[in-house]
Parts: C-alpha cells; structure tokens; sequence
C-alpha cells in the first residue's frame, strides 16, 4: 500500500481569481485523497478574512492596513480585468450562469475535506491580523511549518 500523497500551496497572491484556482486545486487534490496545506501570507491572508468588522485593538498603521485590504474572500479583486470594481461583478455573473463555485464556497468546501488552511503569523504580526478577524477552524503557523509539510510534498505550487 502506497503512502498518502501530499499537496502543499503557498497563497501569496489576493487575486480573487488565483485564489480560487488555489482552492479548485485544492479540492482536486483533497478529493484525490492527498493530504492538502495551504499557506495563506500577505495579501493572500485576506481570503481567511471574515466578512463583519471585528472589533480588536489595533495601532494606527494596523487599522489603515485593515482598511485598505478586502475583508473576506468575496471582496478581493481580479489579477486581470479589475476596471474598477466592475471585472469582480463580471466574472462572478459570468461564473453563476455557468454553475462555477464562488470563493468563498471552495472555501468552506476545502475545510469540509480536511484542507489545512494555515494563517501565516509573521505576516499577520507585519500587517496587524488577530486571530479574531480570520476564519474559524483554521491553523496558525510560520515558515518552518509550511517547509515542513512542503518537504513532504508530492506537489508544492506557489500561487
């Protein structure tokens, strides 16, 4: 009997469509039956983000930071195509008619199937995240974590 296949995924991007492909792969590989990570730093982080404002206590430069980037995954913006807010429109109008799965579901989905779904702590501490305002149910972890899951890794994409 083989060993469990093992998928890790670096989130860095906050692109509403590279997350979602990080999740479809995801889903893939979780109903594959590998063991799947994914790595959520930077602007990637937002995807973890809960949509309601979370009261928490924060500096200055860390409220702008909360206000500047999208809270939750339905409000983050296209890689490609943005045009000021109407691209995100587009394409999840475009995604309904053709029974596309919209982020946040892939989201809950990939927790459904035992995804990892791994906050990246410096990158919070950097950019003011609390545990708080990110999903529930999700882990919490640096770098080393991540390389450790990644040098098991059948598959490691960077996305």
């Amino acid at each position: 009997m083989s060993e469990k296949k093992r998928t890790t995924i670096v989130l860095f991007s906050g692109d509403y469509d590279k997350a979602m492909a990080a999740y479809i792969i995801a889903n893939g590989a979780a109903a594959y039956d590998h063991e799947v990570t994914i790595f959520h730093t930077f602007w990637g982080l937002n995807a973890l983000r809960k949509d309601e404002q979370i009261s928490v206590k924060k500096s200055f430069l860390e409220k702008m930071f909360g206000k500047m980037m999208p809270r939750g995954a339905d409000k983050m913006g296209l890689s490609k195509m943005h045009f000021a807010g109407i691209g995100p429109k587009m394409i999840k109008d475009v995604m309904k008619k053709h029974n596309a799965i919209p982020l946040p579901q892939l989201i809950e989905m990939a927790q459904e199937q035992g995804v990892k779904l791994v906050a990246c702590t410096m990158t919070m501490d950097l950019l003011g995240l609390q545990k708080e305002e990110l999903l529930d149910h999700i882990e919490y972890a640096g770098v080393a974590a991540y390389l450790a899951d990644a040098e098991e890794g059948n598959v490691n994409l960077f996305i």
